[in-house]
């Protein structure tokens, strides 16, 4: 069955190591941990994201195109007890994603670019990767790993991440390998804070940021993007 996170705003920065030791530390205090993290608070995260035959995804993005899709294959601490198929949507400003948990053998199948296994799927998401996979010819394109701290507020189910540690798997499509050679994109280690939200962020939270991140400027950051600026593209 599929699972749909309705539009909700996400604000990225990047911060300084100073920044984030101090935020890290206060959020812990006033926010709640994610349950998925391990005793620092922190979980693995691999994406295998997929474009089309024109890179249509990587494109739209460096275009500035304000609508448009992002498939990818998750797993995480790279164990393949949960895979889930996903495809983020951005609307506007928005943001959605639609999720379905997959087994193994279908997750192969599609990194090797075969979509059959979907022909018969009652799941819109993946009626979605068939259609793309057989029209647009969309298939595996880059490796995006890092380390992952959340913390979150029920409070318009606010959600604050910091992203860590990323790597690019450059050409690599062997999503399950946790040996993959990665590289780092970032010349300099910059850490990556997220900030997601429904319709508004409570002002004491706001006000929390606003106090403790001072060099940051909500940007257009694209993990996926950095990941593959090792490509050349027309």
């Amino acid at each position: 069955m599929d699972f749909a996170v309705p539009l909700r705003h996400e604000l990225k920065y990047f911060i300084s190591p100073v920044e984030y030791e101090v935020l890290h530390r206060v959020l812990d205090n006033v926010l709640q941990r994610d349950p998925n993290g391990d005793e620092n608070n922190e979980y693995h995260i691999r994406s295998l994201y997929f474009d089309g035959f024109f890179n249509s995804a990587v494109l739209d993005k460096i275009n500035g195109v304000k609508d448009r899709d992002k498939y990818r294959i998750r797993i995480y601490n790279f164990s393949d007890k949960i895979i889930r198929m996903e495809c983020k949507t951005k609307v506007g400003s928005l943001i959605s994603k639609r999720s379905i948990s997959i087994p193994r053998l279908l997750a192969e199948q599609l990194i090797a670019g075969d979509p059959t296994g979907l022909e018969q799927t009652r799941s819109g998401l993946l009626r979605d990767v068939y259609r793309e996979m057989k029209l647009n010819l969309m298939r595996p394109v880059v490796l995006v790993d890092y380390v992952r701290e959340a913390y979150l507020h029920p409070a318009e189910e606010v959600r604050i991440t910091f992203d860590k540690q990323l790597r690019s798997g450059l050409f690599s499509k062997d999503l399950f390998n946790p040996y993959t050679p990665t590289i780092p994109p970032f010349d300099n280690g910059e850490m990556i804070m997220e900030v997601k939200f429904n319709r508004l962020l409570p002002p004491y939270i706001r006000d929390l940021l606003c106090t403790h991140v001072h060099s940051a400027q909500n940007s257009a950051i694209s993990k996926y993007i950095w990941c593959r600026r090792f490509e050349e593209f027309e």
